[in-house]
C-alpha cells in the first residue's frame, strides 16, 4: 500500500521533465561512448605495462617530454595528460554544473537537496572509512581524497556492458551526482594539493579569466579567440602552482547555460555539445592509457590488502561510497518529508550507490598528486583504485540485474512513441492538449458510431416494413 503523503511532502526521483530529459539523454549517450572508450584505453594500459616485453616501451613514451622550457611547460607525456587533457574533462564538468545550477535540479533547493546530500556525505564517509583504516593500521593519511570521486564515464560504460535498462531518473540523479563531485573534487584538489603558489602567474591567470568573461559577456564570438585565450589561461594556472585543471572548471562556469529569445540552445550547451566528445573520446582515453598502467601480478593485488593505503582506497570506494551516497540520499528524504517514486524502491538507490564505488578517472589524479615523490606507492594505490572499482563494479552488477526486469519494463514505457512525432506518449499523456485532443477523438467516434448505429436501424427499418 503506498503510504498517503502530505500536502508539504514531495516526490523525489520521479519522471524527468522533458527538456531536461533531453538534456541528460544527450549527455549520457556521449558518456556512454566515452566510458567504452574509457575501459578499453584502461584494459590497453594494463595489457601494455604488464606483458614483459612492452613493458619499457610503456614507461618510455609515459616519461618522454616535450614543450616549451622557457615557459615551463616541458612536461612528461603522461603529466600532459593529467594537467592538459583532463583540464577540457574538467570545462566539461564545469559547463554541466553550470547548466545544472541555471536549468537543471541544482536551480531548486529542494530538488538539489538530494544529489547534493548524496555527493557529500558520498565524499565525506569514504574519507573517514579511509582515515580509519590508516590510524588504526599505522598508514599515510595522505591520501584521504582519493576514494572520494564518482565516475560517471565507467559507471556508465558498466550499465552499457551488463545491458541493464536504468530508468531515467535514476541515470540522472547519477549523472546529477557526478557532477556534484566533480565540483568538490575540484576544490579539494585546489585546496589540499597545492603547495608553492606564484603569485604573478596567478594572478596572470586571474586576469586572463576576467578577460575571458568580458569577451563572453559583450558578445565576442569566434573560436579563434577564446582557444588561445583559453591555452595561456591554462599555462599560466599551470605555473601558479595551482593545478592546471581548475582553468577548465572556471572558464566552464563562465559559459551562460541560459537560453534567450530566438535561441534553441544556450552557448554553453552548444560549445558542451561540440568539446564532451573531444573529452570523453579522446582526452579521458589517453588519460587513462597513461595512468592506469600498474603492475597487477597476485602478490601486488594481495599487498592491496596488507597495507592500510591501499586497503584504505578500496574499503572506501566499495564500503564508504555506498554507505555515504545512500546513507545521505535516505536521510535527506526523511528529514525532508520527500517520499520516493512509486516506481522505485529504496533497493535502487543502493544498487545506484554501489555504482557510485566505481572511482577512476579523478581518483587516479588524486593518487598522484597524493603521493607524489612516491612512485612504487603511487602505483600501489592505482592498482587499489582499480581492484575497488572493479569490486564496486560487480557489486552493482549483481544488484542491479536482480531488478533488471522491472527496470526494463519502466524504461520502455518511458521510451514508447506510438505516434512517432519524437516525444514519447507518456509526456503527452501530461500535456493538458493531448488529452482535449484525446477527448476531441473520442467525442468524434463515438458520433461516428452513432451515426452508424442509426444507419442500420433505418436500414433494418426499411428491409422489414411494419404492417399497417
Amino acid at each position: 500500500m503506498t503510504a498517503s503523503r502530505t500536502p508539504s511532502s514531495r516526490t523525489f526521483l520521479g519522471r524527468l521533465s522533458l527538456p531536461e530529459r533531453s538534456a541528460v539523454t544527450d549527455a549520457l549517450r556521449t558518456e556512454t561512448v566515452g566510458g567504452v572508450l574509457l575501459l578499453v584505453a584502461a584494459v590497453a594500459a594494463l595489457v601494455w605495462a604488464n606483458v614483459p616485453a612492452l613493458h619499457d616501451s610503456y614507461v618510455s613514451v609515459g616519461d618522454y617530454h616535450f614543450g616549451p622550457e622557457a615557459l615551463g611547460l616541458h612536461l612528461s607525456v603522461e603529466h600532459w595528460a593529467a594537467d592538459g587533457l583532463l583540464a577540457i574533462f574538467f570545462f566539461v564538468a564545469g559547463v554541466e554544473l553550470k547548466r545544472e545550477l541555471v536549468a537543471g535540479d541544482l536551480k531548486d533547493p529542494r530538488a538539489a537537496a538530494l544529489p547534493v546530500a548524496a555527493a557529500l556525505c558520498g565524499m565525506a564517509v569514504p574519507a573517514l572509512v579511509y582515515a580509519l583504516t590508516n590510524v588504526l593500521g599505522g598508514g599515510s593519511l595522505d591520501g584521504w581524497a582519493v576514494p572520494t570521486a564518482t565516475d560517471i564515464a565507467f559507471a556508465l560504460a558498466v550499465l552499457a556492458v551488463i545491458g541493464t535498462s536504468l530508468p531515467g531518473a535514476l541515470r540522472a540523479f547519477l549523472l546529477t551526482l557526478a557532477v556534484v563531485d566533480d565540483l568538490f573534487a575540484i576544490l579539494v584538489i585546489a585546496v589540499f594539493f597545492t603547495d608553492d603558489i606564484s603569485l604573478l602567474a596567478l594572478g596572470g591567470a586571474l586576469a586572463g579569466l576576467v578577460v575571458f568573461w568580458v569577451l563572453l559577456r559583450t558578445g565576442v564570438r569566434g573560436w579563434y579567440v577564446y582557444v588561445p585565450l583559453a591555452l595561456v589561461i591554462w599555462a599560466l594556472m599551470y605555473n601558479s602552482g595551482v593545478h592546471a585543471t581548475i582553468a577548465g572548471v572556471a572558464m566552464g562556469l563562465m559559459l551562460r547555460c541560459t537560453t534567450r529569445e530566438g535561441e534553441e540552445r544556450s552557448p554553453g550547451e552548444r560549445i558542451e555539445h561540440l568539446v564532451r566528445p573531444l573529452s570523453a573520446g579522446l582526452a579521458v582515453p589517453l588519460f587513462a592509457l597513461f595512468s592506469a598502467g600498474v603492475a597487477v601480478s597476485g602478490g601486488a593485488l594481495a599487498n592491496v590488502f596488507r597495507q592500510p593505503e591501499t586497503l584504505g582506497v578500496v574499503l572506501g570506494l566499495v564500503v564508504g561510497k555506498t554507505v555515504g551516497v545512500f546513507g545521505g540520499t535516505w536521510l535527506t528524504a526523511r528529514f525532508t518529508r520527500a517520499s520516493l517514486s512509486e516506481d522505485l524502491a529504496w533497493a535502487d538507490l543502493f544498487a545506484v550507490a554501489t555504482l557510485a564505488g566505481i572511482g577512476f578517472t579523478v581518483s587516479l589524479l588524486i593518487g598522484e598528486l597524493a603521493f607524489e615523490g612516491d612512485a612504487a606507492l603511487t602505483d600501489e594505490v592505482k592498482a587499489s583504485v582499480l581492484l575497488g572499482s572493479l569490486i564496486a563494479a560487480v557489486l552493482a552488477t549483481v544488484l542491479l540485474k536482480l531488478r533488471n526486469a522491472r527496470y526494463r519494463r519502466l524504461y520502455e514505457a518511458e521510451e514508447r512513441d506510438d505516434d512517432r512525432d519524437g516525444i514519447p506518449d507518456v509526456y503527452e499523456q501530461d500535456d493538458p492538449a493531448y488529452h482535449l485532443r484525446m477527448a476531441e477523438i473520442h467525442e468524434g467516434k463515438a458520433v461516428e458510431h452513432r451515426r452508424r448505429a442509426e444507419a442500420i436501424v433505418r436500414e433494418r427499418a426499411d428491409r422489414h416494413p411494419q404492417s399497417g
